[in-house]
C-alpha cells in the first residue's frame, strides 16, 4: 500500500508544480501583452566633456612687429549634458514622441566670466510609424557630408537652429523641410530689424531630400536654401533673399566609394546696401572625392574642391580708402557647413577673413592615407595644395599644408585625439591674409573627450 501511495503524491507534486508553472506562463504572457498595450517610455541622461589645448605659430594677421605677436597658447573646453526622454505609447503606439534638451557650457581656461551657458539643443518631435514626424525647437541640422548644413562641431559653441522640421522617412526616401523666423525680442512695434542674434539670419526655408538605392550602390541628395539676412540700421534696414540650390551624389561599390557635389548661389547680397543698392549673387562650387579602403586597417583617400571668388575687392566703410566697386558677387561662401573638415584644418579659408574683405575663392587639391596599426588606435595623414580661383594679378599659389591627426580609444566613453599642422605660405599668402612669420605656420593640439551615459531607465 506504501508504493501507491508514493506515487499519488508523486504525481499530485507533478500535477501542483505544472499547473503553478502554467499560471507563472500564463501571468508572464497577460504582463507582456499589457506592457505591450501600454507602451514602453525611456529616459536617458547623458554628459560629455571635451577639453582642447591648442598651440599656434604664426600666420594670424598683426599690425605689430612684436616677435611674439603670432604665438598663441590656451585651452578651450566644452561641457553639456543632454536629457532625452521617448515614448510610443502616442494613439495607441501609432506614433513615438521624441524630447531631447542639451545644456552647454563652453570657454577658455581661466575665462573673466568664466564662459558662457546656453541651451544647445531643446526640441520635442512626434514619428508616426508611417514615416512622417514634425520636429520643433533648437536642433541641429546636419545633412549628407555637412558640407553645406552640418554643426560645426569642433568649434566649442557649435551650431544649431530655431525652427521647425517636417519629414518623411521610409523606403529609401528622405524629405526634409525646415523654416526658421528669428527675432531679438518679442517687440510689439518695430520688431521686424533682426541682427546679432543666435543665428546671422532673419528666416530661412530649406528643402532637402534623399534616395538610397542600395542595389547599385547609389545615394542621392538635392538641396534647396532661401535665406533672408538683413543689414542696415534700425531706422533703414533691408532684407535681401539668397538662394543657394545643388546636389550631393554617393557610389559605394565596395571597397570603391565616390563622391560628388555641385552647389550653386543665386539671388542678392546685402553687403554694400549702405551705398543704396543691392548686388546680384552668382557663384558656384564643385566637389569631388575617392576613397579607397584596400583592408580593414588602411584606406586612402583623394579629392578637389572648387569655390568660386570675387575678381575685385568690396569698397570698404566710409573713411577709408576706396578700391574697385562691385557690380555683383560671385564670391561662393559654405553657408553653415563644416569647414574644419574640408579645407585644412588650420581654418585659414572660410572661418578667418581675408584682408580687405576680399573673397577670391579656393582652389583645394589634396590626397591622404588612413591606417590602424593596434586596435582603437587611428592615424591619419593629409597633404593640401592652396590656390585661390581668381586672377588678382597675382601668383594663384596660397601654399601647402600638410597635417597628421590621431585618435585613441582607451575605453568605451573616452577618446585621445593630437593633431599637427604645418603651412608654408606663398607672397599671394601674405599679401591676402597678411600672414607673417616668413610664410610659415605651425599648429599643435590635443584633446580628451569623454562622454558617459549617466543613467538610463524604462517602464
Amino acid at each position: 500500500m506504501k508504493k501507491p501511495i508514493r506515487w499519488a503524491a508523486v504525481l499530485l507534486t507533478l500535477a501542483a508544480a505544472t499547473g503553478v508553472n502554467a499560471q507563472e506562463q500564463k501571468d508572464t504572457l497577460s504582463s507582456q501583452r499589457a506592457g505591450q498595450e501600454q507602451g514602453v517610455n525611456q529616459f536617458t541622461l547623458d554628459a560629455s566633456l571635451l577639453t582642447r589645448g591648442e598651440l599656434r605659430r604664426g600666420g594670424l594677421p598683426s599690425d605689430k612687429q612684436d616677435k611674439n605677436e603670432n604665438e598663441a597658447d590656451f585651452v578651450v573646453d566644452r561641457a553639456r549634458l543632454t536629457l532625452g526622454y521617448q515614448s510610443d505609447r502616442l494613439t495607441n503606439r501609432k506614433a513615438e514622441l521624441s524630447v531631447n534638451l542639451t545644456i552647454q557650457h563652453e570657454g577658455v581656461w581661466g575665462m573673466e566670466n568664466g564662459g558662457d551657458f546656453n541651451i544647445y539643443e531643446a526640441w520635442a518631435q512626434v514619428k508616426a510609424k508611417n514615416g512622417l514626424f514634425a520636429r520643433i525647437g533648437r536642433q541641429e541640422l546636419v545633412y549628407d557630408d555637412e558640407r553645406i548644413l552640418g554643426n560645426d562641431d569642433w568649434a566649442m559653441a557649435a551650431l544649431s537652429h530655431d525652427g521647425l522640421k517636417l519629414g518623411y522617412e521610409g523606403h529609401g526616401h528622405k524629405a526634409h523641410a525646415f523654416v526658421a523666423y528669428n527675432q531679438n525680442g518679442k517687440n510689439v512695434n518695430g520688431g521686424t530689424y533682426y541682427t546679432d542674434g543666435y543665428q546671422p539670419y532673419k528666416t530661412m526655408q530649406t528643402l532637402w531630400y534623399h534616395y538610397d538605392a542600395k542595389r547599385l550602390p547609389l545615394g542621392v541628395s538635392l538641396l534647396f536654401m532661401n535665406v533672408g539676412m538683413q543689414s542696415g540700421t534700425e531706422d533703414d534696414y533691408h532684407t535681401a533673399y539668397q538662394q543657394l540650390w545643388g546636389g550631393y551624389l554617393t557610389v559605394n561599390p565596395k571597397p570603391l566609394l565616390l563622391e560628388a557635389s555641385y552647389y550653386r548661389q543665386t539671388g542678392k547680397s546685402s553687403l554694400e546696401y549702405k551705398s543704396g543698392h543691392e548686388l546680384p549673387l552668382k557663384s558656384w562650387m564643385a566637389a569631388v572625392k575617392a576613397t579607397y579602403e584596400f583592408s580593414p586597417k588602411f584606406s586612402a583617400y583623394a579629392g578637389y574642391d572648387y569655390l568660386s571668388g570675387d575678381k575685385e575687392f568690396v569698397v570698404p566703410d566710409p573713411g577709408h580708402i576706396g578700391l574697385t566697386q562691385h557690380t555683383e558677387i560671385t564670391a561662393f561662401t559654405p553657408v553653415f557647413g563644416e569647414n574644419h573638415k574640408f579645407y585644412g584644418a588650420m581654418d585659414f579659408f572660410y572661418v578667418s577673413a581675408y584682408y580687405g574683405t576680399n573673397s577670391p575663392g579656393l582652389q583645394n587639391l589634396y590626397g591622404g592615407a588612413s591606417i590602424k596599426p593596434v586596435k582603437n588606435l587611428t592615424i591619419d595623414a593629409t597633404y593640401h595644395y592652396m590656390a585661390i580661383a581668381t586672377d588678382l594679378k597675382l601668383n594663384k599659389s596660397l601654399g601647402h599644408e600638410m597635417e597628421v591627426s590621431a585618435t585613441w580609444k582607451p575605453m568605451k566613453d573616452v577618446k585621445i585625439a593630437a593633431g599637427y599642422s604645418f603651412m608654408a605660405g606663398t607672397e599671394t599668402m601674405e599679401l591676402l591674409k597678411r600672414s607673417t612669420n616668413k610664410r610659415k605656420m605651425h599648429w599643435a593640439w590635443l584633446m580628451f573627450t569623454v562622454s558617459p551615459r549617466i543613467f538610463s531607465a524604462k517602464w
